[in-house]
């Protein structure tokens, strides 16, 4: 009798407890919420494309049944990092160019060779091969700034990942537009077809204040605030664009732009190096958001942003890897943490300058609220999209543990990446990507590396 009244307890219980699609368990659960908990034995109970729970595993068993699980024992779960900034396709161009300056990379290397090879399918193979190094390093979702952002769109929707990807709009003939004109009217109907996409936030995207003219900027800001959009631009990247900047037009590019009006509305910025105290200002004022990308900003030598003094302002920075061709040569941020980390103690002289923690919160939730999207993504809390990453902890890189921001920053690898989940949908698990094939696209990236050296070998004869 006992046996059967404790048998009948237990199928209460079980009726009892809210359904859960899936269960994912692991030795820590890093949420980077509010109170930056870290949950020990954690749980995250996932109903849809949204978390439903987060805590102690226990708890979470409790009060949640589940037909599919994912346990852990040896990993952490966190939040999936987010890329402030990219070029997606650019991975087709990858070593095409290293160790030049920013100018003459720009002018005598990529420019042409997009000239000669960007069309819509290399956007989409490229945005392909770009989404599967990406989700094997942990990144759920990125910013992106290209041309043929529609075919790009598609191709992140079919990898399964998030994006807010911006339409390139540029001062003189490029691979999808000739001219400034088309490149708005494209723009916008690119706005229309994604607009409310649960995966994509399509944004406008202006090159730079020294490639695109002033009545485009307008148009580019008039443009996003006409669909709600935010704007994604580079911004005081080098010395030499402040410079001439201030030259020709007597003002720092960010005054530039508050005095055309477009940083009045939704801002992503790329770079940020040479921005003073006055930039600073203006751009705390418009609450716009700056991403941060230490590896490129180091290889191209440009500088070094004042990272520690912009969060100390309230600005959202995030980290972004800059692309593949030259300027960084992967979608690593487990690579950027500590690169960020590092340059500012030695910048500085001050080894506590720029926390392990501070640095996977700008890859994490300081990530998303640059881009506009805390209230969905950056952290692991009930409601938020459910965009999570697993991360081995049973290599020697792993052993010992005493602090795990420490840890995850300057001891893990992107190779310790092992499951991720973006939208409620599992695309990588056991460092397996589900959602494209692995052979088609690593085939079609080695069929473009001909075409792409042929086209490049010939323009030299």
């Amino acid at each position: 009798m006992r046996r059967f009244c404790s048998l009948a307890l237990a199928c209460a219980a079980v009726l009892a407890a809210q359904t859960a699609d899936r269960i994912w368990t692991a030795r820590y659960v890093v949420t980077m919420d509010a109170q930056r908990r870290v949950i020990e034995n954690g749980a995250v109970a996932i109903q849809g494309d949204h978390i439903a729970a987060v805590g102690p595993r226990a708890e979470i068993e409790r009060r949640f049944a589940a037909g599919r699980r994912l346990d852990r024992p040896n990993a952490l779960i966190a939040p999936g990092l987010i890329d402030a900034h990219t070029h997606a396709p650019m991975s087709l161009f990858r070593g095409i160019a290293d160790d030049k300056r920013l100018q003459d990379w720009l002018e005598k290397y990529i420019f042409p060779a997009e000239a000669k090879n960007v069309n819509a399918e290399f956007v989409r193979w490229g945005t392909r091969l770009a989404c599967f190094e990406m989700a094997l390093a942990g990144t759920t979702t990125f910013a992106d700034m290209y041309y043929f952002e529609d075919a790009l769109a598609d191709a992140v929707k079919e990898a399964g990942l998030r994006g807010v990807l911006g339409q390139t709009i540029i001062g003189f003939p490029a691979p999808d537009y000739k001219t400034a004109a088309d490149a708005l009217a494209g723009t916008e109907r690119y706005l229309r077809r994604f607009r409310n996409d649960p995966l994509i936030t399509p944004a406008v995207a202006p090159h730079a204040v020294y490639t695109t003219g002033d009545d485009v900027l307008k148009s580019a800001r008039a443009l996003a605030n006409k669909y709600g959009a935010p704007l994604l631009i580079h911004l005081s990247e080098t010395r030499r664009e402040n410079e001439e900047t201030r030259a020709k037009r007597g003002m720092s590019p960010t005054q530039l732009l508050e005095s055309l009006g477009v940083l009045d509305g939704p801002v992503l910025a790329a770079h940020g190096v040479w921005l003073d105290d006055a930039d600073l200002a203006i751009l705390k004022k418009h609450g716009a958001g700056l991403a941060h990308c230490p590896t490129s900003n180091a290889k191209l030598a440009s500088g070094v942003a004042p990272v520690v003094k912009i969060l100390s302002l309230g600005i959202a920075m995030g980290l972004g890897t800059d692309g593949f061709a030259g300027s960084n040569d992967d979608a690593d941020l487990m690579k950027e943490m500590p690169l960020a980390a590092k340059l500012q103690k030695v910048t500085l002289m001050d080894a506590e300058a720029l926390p392990a923690r501070e640095a996977l919160e700008m890859a994490t939730i300081i990530g998303a609220r640059a881009l506009g999207l805390e209230k969905q993504i950056g952290s692991i809390e009930p409601g938020k999209r459910a965009d999570l990453i697993t991360i081995r902890l049973d290599g020697p890189n792993a052993t010992p543990m005493y602090n795990i921001y420490s840890l995850i920053v300057y001891s893990l690898k992107a190779g310790d990446v092992n499951d991720v989940m973006v939208n409620g949908r599992l695309i990588v698990r056991d460092r397996r990507m589900l959602t494209l094939d692995a052979a088609s696209v690593l085939g079609k990236a080695a069929a473009y590396q001909q075409q792409v050296w042929a086209s490049w070998t010939g323009s030299q004869k």
